[in-house]
C-alpha cells in the first residue's frame, strides 16, 4: 500500500492516510475505531483465475440445457434463456426483462469488467478507463441475483415433483458453481489495490 493512499472512515468520515500495512493487518480509524481496510492475499491473481472460472461456466450455463421435465415417455429439455423466452410471450414482460438483466446481463458483465481491469494489470499495465470501469462494476454488483433466481428455481421444482420427473442438466451444475464463483470473487476481490493503480 503506497504511503499517498487515503481513505475516508465509513462511519465518522474522518480522513486517513494510509502506509504500508502488514500480512494479516488492519487499519483502523483513529476517531471512532471502526475498520477501514483490510488487505486481501494476492487478491488480483486469485480474483483474474475466479474470473476466468466464471466464464466458462456461465458459457456452459447458457448454451447447455438447464432442466429437463420427463412427463411419461416424453421429456423435454429447456435451456436457461428459454424461461425467459416463455415469460415474455405469457405476458409477463417486466419478470422477463428483469430476470434477463439480473441473471444473464449483469454476471456477463461484471465478468467481463473484471476480467477488462486484471488481465492488463496481470501484464503490468494499466488497462485504459480503469477508474471508470471499476466504478461502474461497483455500482452494477448488486443488481446481481442469481441465488434468488436458483431459489426460485427450486420452489418451482418442488411444485412441479408430482406432475413431471425433473432431470438436471449439465447448465444447472453449472449455474450453481456460477453462484459460488461470483460469491467468492465479492470475497476475495481487493478494489483499494486497483485503485492504486489509477493514475489521475
Amino acid at each position: 500500500m503506497a504511503s499517498s493512499s487515503h481513505i475516508a472512515c465509513h462511519e465518522c468520515d474522518l480522513i486517513h492516510t494510509l502506509g504500508d500495512i502488514p500480512p494479516g493487518g488492519a487499519a483502523r480509524c483513529h476517531r471512532c475505531g471502526c475498520l477501514l481496510y483490510r488487505p486481501r492475499h494476492d487478491s488480483l491473481n486469485r480474483s483474474l483465475a475466479l474470473a476466468i472460472a466464471g466464464v466458462i461456466l456461465f458459457i456452459i450455463a447458457n448454451t447447455h440445457p438447464f432442466l429437463g421435465f420427463k412427463m411419461g415417455s416424453q421429456v423435454r429439455e429447456t435451456l436457461l434463456a428459454s424461461g425467459i423466452y416463455e415469460l415474455y410471450f405469457q405476458d409477463m414482460a417486466l419478470i422477463a426483462t428483469l430476470v434477463l438483466l439480473t441473471v444473464i446481463l449483469v454476471p456477463a458483465i461484471n465478468l467481463i469488467c473484471l476480467l477488462y481491469m486484471l488481465v492488463p494489470l496481470k501484464m503490468g499495465k494499466v488497462p485504459r478507463h480503469l477508474a471508470r470501469v471499476l466504478r461502474f462494476y461497483v455500482q452494477l454488483k448488486p443488481w446481481g441475483m442469481l441465488e434468488i433466481f436458483m431459489l426460485g428455481i427450486m420452489v418451482a421444482g418442488f411444485k412441479l415433483a408430482k406432475m413431471a420427473e425433473m432431470i438436471p442438466g449439465v447448465a444447472l451444475f453449472s449455474f450453481m458453481g456460477l453462484i459460488f464463483v461470483l460469491a467468492t470473487i465479492l470475497v476475495v476481490f481487493d478494489e483499494h489495490q486497483l485503485w492504486e493503480r489509477v493514475e489521475y
